[in-house]
């Protein structure tokens, strides 16, 4: 399988691995890019891989709670600037209000509903502010909690948009606190997983191979029995939980609890004298997975390539 110089960016932003070793690894693979991104973390070259590539979409993403409905959306638009016009940033929280009310079943349904307190869609709405502003903006994407308690957190004004949300018969004051904490959490980490139990056996085969091949490249760990190897195995599996599954890990406010975030749900129950269970999270940040136009090492890939 042949490779451009595309997907030696793509691996480069991937996995944050430096350009010859991603040629090195896609030459290995014969361009596969799964196994490219396999061949660098068995050799201990990529620790993890990001969730997404480098991006350029501006604007914003914002949550809500409206009328009792959890709501989360993300607007784009072309710079940065424009993201904290007031008019923006009123749009935006206008598609939230109209997400919340109308319930669309999907984007294409939300475009075509009326845009809060007009007699535009919010099609129509979208093509005014961009008559307005001069830029071009487009509502991306939307997620809502009709069910539930929800709390919404919004980071940095705009980068990153949570919401969460709660099964409980406290009421949404009573664990708004709480709610923050977690969507602070979700903001800051990103968890792959919410629980453990959500952790696919084909992920889990998938992380020991890595680990077992790491030690295989590892002087200091190859000549050890496989027993040995296997028992190293297990208990990196246990911090792969802890970093990667919501549940498990250290809460990040340990100004307000030093523990994993379940323990801090079942003691802020315990201390509201009520019963709370974590449904569900939306996190949207802000451009996440729109490829950015790549100017600066373009020459040099493609050189790579053909050397």
């Amino acid at each position: 399988m042949a490779f451009s110089a595309t997907d030696v960016k793509n691996l480069r932003e991937m996995t944050g691995v430096g350009m010859m070793d991603c040629k090195k690894a896609l030459v290995a693979t014969d361009g596969d890019m799964d196994k490219a991104v396999e061949w660098l973390r068995e050799k201990g070259m990529a620790a993890s891989v990001k969730k997404a590539g480098r991006v350029a979409a501006e604007g914003m993403a914002y949550a809500a709670v409206i009328d009792g409905v959890g709501v989360v959306v993300e607007v784009n638009a072309e710079t940065d600037f424009v993201g904290k016009n007031e008019k923006f940033v009123d749009f935006v929280k206008g598609v939230a209000a109209t997400a919340a009310k109308e319930n669309p079943a999907d984007l294409d349904a939300l475009m075509a509903c009326k845009y809060n307190g007009t007699d535009l869609t919010v099609t129509q709405q979208q093509q005014e502010m961009v008559l307005v502003i001069g830029e071009n903006i487009k509502v991306r994407r939307f997620a809502r909690f009709a069910e539930g308690v929800s709390v919404p957190y919004v980071h940095a004004g705009g980068k990153i948009g949570v919401l969460v949300n709660l099964e409980t018969g406290l009421t949404a004051g009573q664990v708004t606190e709480l709610g923050k904490n977690i969507a602070m959490q979700i903001a800051a980490l990103n968890p792959r997983f919410w629980d453990k139990s959500q952790v696919t056996q084909e992920v889990l085969d998938e992380e020991k191979k890595v680990m077992l091949a790491q030690m295989e490249n590892d002087p200091k760990m190859a000549n050890k029995p496989a027993q040995v190897r296997e028992k190293i195995v297990m208990g990196k599996l246990n911090k792969f939980y802890a970093e990667n599954c919501l549940l498990q890990q250290d809460s990040v406010r340990a100004d307000v609890f030093e523990g994993t975030v379940e323990a801090y749900i079942a003691h802020a129950a315990k201390e509201l004298g009520g019963e709370i269970k974590f449904k569900d999270a939306i996190r949207f940040e802000k451009g996440e997975g729109i490829e950015k136009k790549q100017e600066n090492f373009a020459d040099e890939i493609a050189s790579l390539v053909k050397g």
